[in-house]
């Protein structure tokens, strides 16, 4: 027992040492935007307009999806953005916002309402033009029929546009 605390003593302190010599030796960085995008060619983004096109109207639909879509490429990249000739190119429009009756109640009548929103997207990608597409992308929400939907309409329509905006910027620069 005495050589095993002898032991201790005498290497415990070198052994902690060594540690900590390889542990900060060693860095690691991680990224946690999810995007993949080589700077060295690519630098500037353009993201145009997205006018509603969808027969049902709520007309700051338009300003908060625009907002959060540029706000998402200048928060998680390094691209500067661009009225003209980007390097990546996002164009599209809301091509639909309407709403569904998802459950009736035991009296005939709704209980629950889906909200929906689609968006049309065309990327373009002029530094490797086999990642363009045109894609539609969709997001539901649902509330209670109890509520009217101007009530609730800003709260659902801005998730909605996270989870839209999120699934864009995961199709053109993360690579999911």
């Amino acid at each position: 027992m005495e050589l095993m605390n002898r032991l201790r003593r005498q290497y415990l302190p070198a052994l902690v040492a060594l540690f900590s010599l390889i542990a900060s030796a060693c860095t690691i960085s991680y990224s946690f935007n999810g995007a993949s995008i080589d700077y060295t060619t690519t630098k500037t983004i353009q993201i145009d307009n997205f006018p509603i096109r969808s027969a049902y109207v709520w007309a700051p639909m338009q300003s908060i999806f625009q907002n959060r879509l540029t706000d998402v490429y200048a928060n998680q990249t390094k691209l500067r953005q661009v009225k003209k000739n980007g390097d990546l190119q996002l164009a599209g429009e809301i091509v639909a916002f309407d709403q569904f009756n998802k459950g009736i109640s035991s009296d005939g009548y709704s209980s629950q309402v889906q909200l929906r929103m689609a968006v049309n997207v065309r990327f373009v990608n002029n530094k490797k033009h086999t990642d363009d597409f045109e894609r539609q992308f969709t997001a539901t929400s649902e509330y209670d029929a109890s509520q009217q939907l101007n009530a609730v309409q800003e709260e659902l329509v801005t998730q909605m546009v996270k989870d839209i905006t999120d699934q864009i910027f995961n199709a053109t620069v993360a690579n999911w």
